[in-house]
């Protein structure tokens, strides 16, 4: 018998391509989504509505699951403890989409995206799931924000373009959910994923410029004005975190982590692919 998984939260970029890699692995899915007349996922989806704010539709949504995949979007859903008691009810195991901005060394956690995280993390440890906590570093897909300065012109503006990381792939974290979910010994283990290679600001733009063969270029503004412009409609002490993150990565870049190539088997892509595989998305 197949197991049975539900992707919570399957119709952003990650679960999007999570339902698709699970399906393709075999497995039998059920994804949340607000609005299931919208989702445009797989025909083989069984799509319901569910919603972390509305826990009678994540209960009926559970029902019959096996195990879970749950991406929660901090922005705009508390950590509610009432989600993970109602994953644990219905579920076995659970694959929780983190951040790599938790810390498992310190005893207070640094910004309210780490905090976030780790609440989740704790609610999801003192559960009596089995559980995978997945932490990613930067998405390749956080470029997509300069797509209307592309539009307009050759030149993107930001703060601290010489900020060094390593931008994942969304179908990366995909595929590692995927693979975790449908393969034996990932139980309570922490993998912090990355793209596999160092690149700044700077030359993600033009990157992005090469692919679209165009010259565009990164020019640098204060941290003041970049601040509203780099994180349109985030709240400030979410976007004021992000923004000294940056800041760090210039002096301190990194890390590459080798766990996509370990837990997949494929080389974890780089961001030029990602920008091939986006290029539509710029012009």
């Amino acid at each position: 018998m197949n197991e049975k998984i539900l992707v919570i939260g399957a119709s952003g970029k990650v679960g999007r391509q999570a339902v698709t890699l699970l399906q393709n692995a075999g497995a039998e899915v059920r994804a949340t989504v607000r609005n299931p007349a919208a989702a445009k996922l797989p025909d083989a989806t069984e799509v319901v509505r569910g919603d972390l704010t509305d826990l009678p539709s994540l209960h009926s949504a559970l029902e019959g699951i096996d195990s879970a995949f749950l991406i929660w979007p901090m922005a705009s859903v508390p950590a509610d403890p009432a989600v993970v008691e109602a994953i644990e009810e219905h579920a076995r195991r659970i694959v929780f989409l983190s951040s790599a901005a938790v810390r498992d060394d310190v005893a207070e956690q640094v910004g309210p995206i780490a905090g976030f995280h780790h609440a989740v993390e704790h609610q999801i440890e003192r559960s009596g799931l089995e559980w995978t906590f997945l932490r990613p570093y930067a998405f390749a897909s956080n470029t997509l924000a300069w797509t209307p300065e592309i539009r307009r012109g050759d030149v993107v503006r930001g703060a601290f373009g010489a900020a060094s990381m390593t931008l994942i792939h969304e179908h990366d974290i995909a595929s590692v959910a995927a693979h975790v979910l449908t393969n034996g010994g990932f139980s309570r283990t922490k993998h912090t994923l990355t793209g596999p290679e160092l690149i700044t600001q700077a030359e993600q733009v033009r990157t992005i410029g090469e692919v679209l063969c165009r010259p565009l270029r990164w020019e640098e503004i204060t941290p003041e004005e970049a601040l509203p412009k780099m994180f349109p409609g985030m709240p400030t002490s979410v976007a004021e975190s992000a923004l000294d993150g940056y800041a760090e990565m210039v002096r301190r870049p990194g890390p590459i982590s080798s766990a996509v190539p370990d837990i997949t088997g494929l080389p974890a892509r780089t961001f030029r692919q990602w920008v091939a595989d986006h290029a539509e998305d710029f012009r």
